[in-house]
C-alpha cells in the first residue's frame, strides 16, 4: 500500500558540496534550519549575516551593498524603543550603542563581499512576496522593527519584480563571482499572519518568478523544500506547536533530500564520521575518571586527528 507521495529527485551531476565547498546562505528562517545542519556536520559556511531576510529585495540589497562595499553612517539607522536599529537588517543585530551598530555592519558588509567572492556555492531562500515600504522615505524595508504599522503601506511582489529581483541578483554575483553554483529554494514556513489566501498568493509569486529564472545553462538551480513539505509531509505531526514552522523531524526529512541531491558521496562518508564525533562530544559518563571513559576519550581524540589530518578546516 502506497501512503505517501514521493518527489523525483535526481543527484546534482556538477559541482556537488563536499569538504573544500564554502557555502553562502540568505534569506527565510529555513535557511537556519539547512545552515545548523552545514554547522553540525562541519562544512564551511556563513549564513545570513544581516539576519533572517523574508523577502527577495531585501536579499538582492544586501548584496548590492556587500559587492559595492557599502560603508554604513548615521544616514542609515535609527532610534526606537531604546535601541539603534538599521531598516536593512534583521532586529537581532539591533544595538543599546549607535556606534557598535555601525561598527557592526560594516564589518558584516566586508565578509559578506569577501563570501560572495569566495563562496562555491550560494543558496537563497525566500520566504514571502509580500512587503512593507516605509512611506517616509518611500524604500521598501528588510524589517520592521516594530515601528508603528501605520508608517509602512504593504505591497504583494508582482511576478515579474520578483523575477527581475532574481536576475539582478545573479548578474551582481556573476559581477564577482562566476563560478559559483546559486540555488533557490522557498521555505515551507506558512507565513499565515498575511492570511491563508495571502500566504498561497506569496509563494506562488515566488515559485512562479524562481522558474522563470532558473536553469542549468547559467548554473542556477532550485530545490523543491516548499514541495517536499507540502507534498511529501501532508500531516500536522511535522509542525512545530504554531503550527507554521516544520518540527525537528521535517527538518531533518528535508535535509537527507538535500543531502541525497546536493552532497558529494565523498562528502556524506566523512558526515558519518564527523557525526559520531559530534555523538561522542555530547556524551555524558556517569563516572568521568574510569578508565572507560578516559579509553573512550582517547579514541575520540585520535578519531578527531585523522577527521583534521584529511580536513584541515574542521574544528571541533
Amino acid at each position: 500500500m502506497k501512503l505517501q507521495t514521493k518527489i523525483t529527485l535526481q543527484p546534482q551531476q556538477h559541482n556537488q558540496i563536499d569538504y573544500k565547498s564554502n557555502v553562502l546562505l540568505l534569506g527565510s528562517c529555513f535557511v537556519e534550519n539547512i545552515g545548523n545542519k552545514l554547522n553540525y556536520f562541519k562544512f564551511q559556511n556563513l549564513q545570513n549575516p544581516f539576519g533572517i531576510l523574508f523577502q527577495p529585495l531585501a536579499i538582492e540589497k544586501l548584496i548590492t551593498n556587500a559587492i559595492n562595499e557599502k560603508e554604513y553612517s548615521g544616514n542609515d539607522i535609527f532610534f526606537h524603543n531604546e535601541q539603534w536599529y538599521c531598516f536593512d537588517a534583521h532586529s537581532k543585530l539591533s544595538n543599546a550603542s549607535k556606534e557598535d551598530l555601525l561598527t557592526d555592519l560594516n564589518k558584516r558588509i566586508k565578509y559578506t563581499n569577501q563570501q560572495i567572492n569566495e563562496s562555491t556555492h550560494i543558496i537563497i531562500t525566500l520566504g514571502t512576496a509580500w512587503v512593507y515600504r516605509y512611506v517616509e522615505t518611500d524604500t521598501i524595508v528588510a524589517n520592521c522593527h516594530k515601528v508603528p504599522q501605520k508608517k509602512f503601506l504593504k505591497e504583494l511582489l508582482s511576478v515579474d519584480e520578483i523575477s527581475k529581483s532574481l536576475q539582478s541578483i545573479e548578474e551582481l554575483i556573476r559581477s564577482v563571482n562566476k563560478k559559483a553554483s546559486i540555488l533557490f529554494t522557498v521555505s515551507p514556513v506558512r507565513h499565515l499572519k498575511d492570511g491563508f489566501i495571502e500566504n498561497t498568493q506569496s509563494k506562488a509569486h515566488l515559485i512562479t518568478a524562481i522558474h522563470q529564472v532558473v536553469g542549468p545553462r547559467n548554473n542556477l538551480h532550485y530545490f523543491p523544500s516548499f514541495e517536499i513539505m507540502m507534498d511529501e509531509l501532508r500531516d500536522y505531526r511535522f509542525y512545530n506547536e504554531d503550527m507554521l514552522h516544520p518540527n525537528q523531524t521535517a527538518i531533518n526529512y528535508i535535509w537527507e533530500k538535500f543531502q541525497s541531491v546536493w552532497i558529494s558521496n565523498e562528502a556524506s562518508k566523512t558526515m558519518e564520521a564527523v557525526d559520531g564525533i559530534q555523538k561522542g562530544l555530547q556524551h555524558k559518563p556517569f563516572n568521568p575518571n574510569s578508565e572507560a571513559h578516559l579509553q573512550f576519550l582517547q579514541n575520540l581524540e585520535l578519531k578527531i586527528k585523522e577527521i583534521q589530518s584529511a580536513h584541515p578546516k574542521i574544528s571541533f
